[in-house]
């Protein structure tokens, strides 16, 4: 492994000097402000929004309206690239510093309102002091030329075998830009990529540009729906763009390695079915576009990114994957569009609404398309779950991820065992009750944020009664309630640690 660059630049602020020369530049009437922010800030320090899984993960004090991003990739993923992110925010208090993520990059320089800004660095956060502090209510422009280096293994960038693509999930998207990487702060996002001609560059929502500049082009992309950081997509390679027509007319754009577009088709072709079957589920595709990225890269994972989900081609290239298998997992990561991207997680220990719908929807798939019964699934589920439980937390109030590996947060427990909450919802307010809210649900949370209170509020409306005991049960019980409708289920006791106290 390539050693990683410093995380950002050390403390820097502007020269005395140079301070001299922009009060001259301003209006007397701003030199009151000026002269208090001339002194450089207190040692910085990380912020948070109280996020209780990363508790230094987003900033307070304002809210992004969009990003827009540009990337310069000179063609080799042994160095980082040139960046400039710009951030339009509005403050919702008074801001004299301003924190945003970003680790894993060199900043060059900083702007506020135009203005060159003092900055330094906290631990993984940039901290910014503008030079006149940011009054409550106000529109921000803030402008930070980096870098973005590919290497490393933490998340961020992806290496693949003809260039790079992103997966920033949970919290790596500041490793790529700066930003308040946290879903509950989503956003517009504009892409401008700039690569060697004989490249494609691709990314989430809509292509607005492509221009030519000799030996390279600049490709530009914006989404038409706000959107988390940690679903952001960028994909720069030899690739091919085919296209096709999803229900209702929808634009289906994938995007695969060129030489494997051939081999690949079957599959990308199953994509408009997977969305009609989808839409009958719950309602119509959320997004302005929709497709499948198949990188040729071995990540261990396939993820959601907003309307380009991300994919490992050997998913779509061993014979070891039975066809059943992955056309579910295909579904998997499109109802995370509905599950997650259009409706995000106000914290992450809300993940269990993503992942525990796209697990159901995964296994509904493939129990009426294949005939693999769900139920027998869950039933399996059902008999590990304690442990699960026991070894990641209940579902609703997940352990946090290990020291250094935040990926671990995605445990089986926000998989199958909470597609078992919604199994026991489902046999307690009926069928077409459960129906109803899952419509609802992303329907009412469209483009938003949403907790898990919002969710079983909503089933208590919905299911006409008071759910209060059985989601405390269900969501947050160190042990699986017996499931509704099934006595005979049981789970298996979790295997006891050493040195642990026995326990009933």
């Amino acid at each position: 492994m390539l050693p990683e660059s410093p995380p950002t630049a050390p403390r820097r602020f502007l020269t005395a000097a140079a301070r001299r020369r922009l009060r001259a530049a301003l209006p007397a009437v701003a030199c009151t402000a000026l002269l208090a922010a001339a002194l450089p800030p207190p040692d910085p320090a990380p912020l948070g929004i109280g996020d209780p899984l990363f508790p230094t993960l987003g900033n307070p004090g304002y809210d992004v309206v969009e990003y827009d991003i540009s990337f310069d990739y000179g063609g080799s993923n042994t160095a980082p690239l040139d960046a400039v992110t710009r951030i339009e925010a509005r403050a919702t208090e008074r801001l004299e510093r301003i924190n945003l993520d970003f680790t894993h990059g060199t900043v060059g320089a900083v702007k506020v309102n135009g203005l060159p800004a003092d900055f330094a660095t906290a631990e993984e956060d940039l901290v910014v002091q503008p030079f006149v502090p940011v009054e409550a209510g106000s529109r921000v422009r803030i402008t930070v030329e980096h870098t973005s280096d590919p290497r490393g293994e933490a998340g961020g960038w992806v290496i693949t075998g003809d260039g790079l693509a992103m997966a920033n999930q949970a919290d790596a998207a500041h490793r790529v830009f700066p930003s308040n990487d946290h879903p509950a702060d989503k956003a517009y996002f504009t892409f401008r990529v700039t690569a060697p001609s004989e490249l494609t560059a691709v990314a989430n929502g809509v292509r607005t540009d492509r221009r030519e500049n000799g030996a390279t082009t600049t490709w530009s992309y914006r989404t038409r729906h706000p959107m988390a950081t940690e679903l952001a997509q960028v994909s720069i390679g030899e690739s091919a763009v085919p296209t096709r027509e999803g229900p209702g007319g929808l634009p289906v754009r994938d995007v695969v390695p060129s030489k494997d577009l051939t081999r690949l088709e079957p599959w990308l072709k199953k994509t408009p079915e997977q969305l009609r079957w989808m839409e009958g589920k719950v309602g119509p595709y959320p997004f302005e576009n929709y497709g499948v990225l198949i990188a040729d890269a071995d990540t261990g994972y396939e993820l959601e990114t907003q309307t380009l989900s991300l994919f490992e081609r050997r998913l779509f290239t061993n014979s070891a994957f039975p066809e059943w298998y992955v056309d579910s997992i295909m579904v998997h990561e499109l109802s995370h569009q509905w599950f997650g991207d259009s409706v995000s997680p106000r914290n992450w220990s809300d993940l269990w609404l993503n992942e525990g719908h796209a697990t159901w929807y995964e296994a509904l798939y493939a129990e009426e398309k294949s005939g693999r019964l769900m139920e027998t699934r869950l039933r399996e589920a059902y008999r590990r779950s304690d442990q699960w439980r026991a070894d990641g937390g209940p579902p609703a109030a997940p352990k946090p991820p290990a020291p250094g590996k935040k990926i671990s947060l995605f445990r089986p427990v926000v998989y199958d065992g909470s597609a078992l909450v919604l199994y026991a919802l489902r046999q307690t307010i009926g069928k077409d009750a459960f129906d109803r809210l899952e419509r609802a649900w992303v329907r009412d949370h469209r483009d938003g944020t949403a907790s898990t209170a919002d969710f079983t509020r909503l089933a208590a409306e919905i299911g006409g009664r008071d759910l209060t005991a059985f989601f405390q049960a269900w969501l947050y019980g160190e042990r699986t309630p017996p499931m509704p409708g099934h006595p005979q289920w049981t789970s298996a006791a979790p295997a006891k640690r050493a040195g642990a106290p026995a326990g009933g």
